[in-house]
C-alpha cells in the first residue's frame, strides 16, 4: 500500500466524507458548485502551482491554515487531493462571497490556534501531522454524529462540507478520482431485465 493511502486510512477524517456528498447542505452551501467563476479560479490555481494564488478572502496565514487542512481532510493517494483540485482556493472565493461563512471562519481559526496552544504549546501549522490529526478528530466526530455545537466543532464542520463540496465537484474529483462518466447515452440498462 502506497505511503499515501496509510496517511489517508490513518486520519479516519476521510471516513465520512462519503456520507457527507450525499450532499445533506442547506442550498446557500452549494451555490459554488453553479458558479463557473468559482470552479474556473480553482482549476486555474490547481493547473499553474507555480503561479502564487492570490487569495480574495484568507491573509497568507489562513490561507496555509485551510491549504493544510483541505489536504489533512482530503490527501493525495493515487488519485488527486484537495490541493490538486484547487480547493483552498475554491473556499477562497466562496468565503469571499458569503460574510457569515467568513465570520465563522475566523472565529474557528482563532479557536483552533487557542486549542492547540493549551493542548500542545504551539499553533495547529506548526504541530506534527499526528497532533493536528489528534485535534481534529474530536471535531470530525461531532460533526459525523451532528452533535457540533462549539466554534471549532461548527468550524471543521464548515471546512469540511466546503473541502467535498469543492473536491467532489471539480474535475479531479468528480472525474478523475470517483470516475464519473456522465453525458453518455446508455443503448441498454444491464440489470434491467422486466418489460416498462
Amino acid at each position: 500500500m502506497p505511503p499515501n493511502e496509510d496517511r489517508r486510512d490513518a486520519l479516519k477524517i476521510i471516513g465520512a466524507i462519503g456520507t457527507t456528498c450525499a450532499f445533506p447542505f442547506a442550498s446557500d452551501e452549494l451555490w459554488g458548485q453553479t458558479q463557473a467563476h468559482v470552479h474556473a479560479a480553482a482549476q486555474a490555481a490547481a493547473a499553474a502551482p507555480s503561479a502564487p494564488y492570490n487569495p480574495k478572502f484568507f491573509s497568507q496565514p489562513e490561507w496555509k491554515l485551510v491549504s493544510r487542512m483541505a489536504d489533512l481532510i482530503i490527501p493525495a493517494t493515487d488519485s488527486p487531493g484537495a490541493l490538486a483540485a484547487g480547493v483552498p482556493a475554491y473556499i477562497d472565493m466562496v468565503l469571499s462571497e458569503n460574510a457569515a461563512q467568513g465570520n465563522g471562519f475566523r472565529r474557528g481559526a482563532e479557536w483552533l490556534d487557542t486549542r492547540s496552544r493549551e493542548l500542545h504549546g504551539a499553533e495547529f501549522l506548526n504541530l506534527t501531522e499526528t497532533r493536528q490529526i489528534s485535534l481534529l478528530t474530536p471535531l470530525c466526530d461531532a460533526v459525523d454524529n451532528n452533535t457540533a455545537k462549539t466554534d471549532g466543532e461548527l468550524f471543521f464542520g464548515m471546512i469540511k462540507k466546503l473541502t467535498a463540496d469543492g473536491f467532489f465537484t471539480s474535475r479531479a474529483g468528480l472525474i478523475d478520482a470517483l470516475g464519473y462518466k456522465g453525458n453518455a447515452v446508455r443503448s441498454d440498462f444491464p440489470g434491467c431485465v422486466h418489460e416498462h
